[in-house]
């Protein structure tokens, strides 16, 4: 069984990647920010875990970053009620439901400031001048539209699943808690 490491990718682009085997060039359409790198990044963390809490500092250590950023994670994953956290002596976070019930869609859109990749897709930003007549929006919002598509078939448990040879035997997911630190 081989790991590929696809280099320079989230693990999102990475997913991407297997489930739909884009060209090299296709890869660089959607990048997503550290935000909702380290958002899923706490969800897999919880679903590896599924019957316990975890500390914010225990998945900082555990990812080697910074803890000050997950504060402000773990807040908005709690506003948009992917985790349940409670203070105190025993308190922690964990999962607000099931693993397999969070899309991995859900948690991009509640994470990304936008989906925008040029600045014609918002009309409000839009200052282009060959705009009316661009052919290249509509091939970029269709790359975009796949990419939202792949997440939109993939749950949170599917991404923190046990190790599986791709298709394409280029690639294996691996579940966090598979991983020896």
């Amino acid at each position: 069984m081989h790991i590929k490491c696809i280099p320079n990718t989230s693990y999102v682009e990475a997913l991407f990647f297997v489930k739909h085997k884009p060209t090299c060039r296709e890869i660089d359409i959607v990048k997503l920010t550290i935000y909702t790198d380290y958002s899923l990044r706490v969800l897999l963390y919880l679903a590896s875990k599924p019957d316990a809490t975890a500390t914010i500092t225990e998945i900082a250590e555990y990812y080697n970053i910074s803890r000050n950023h997950l504060v402000k994670v773990v807040h908005n994953l709690g506003i948009h009620e992917f985790i349940i956290t409670s203070r105190g002596k025993n308190g922690g976070i964990r999962l607000a439901r099931p693993a397999e019930d969070i899309l991995l869609s859900d948690v991009v859109r509640k994470t990304e400031p936008d989906m925008d990749l040029l600045e014609c897709f918002n009309p409000k930003t839009d200052n282009c001048v060959i705009s009316p007549t661009c052919r290249l929006k509509s091939m970029l919002y269709e790359g975009r539209s796949a990419f939202m598509a792949v997440l939109e078939k993939n749950t949170l448990a599917d991404a923190a699943g046990p190790i599986t040879q791709a298709k394409s035997g280029e690639a294996v997911y691996v579940s966090i808690s598979q991983l020896k630190r």
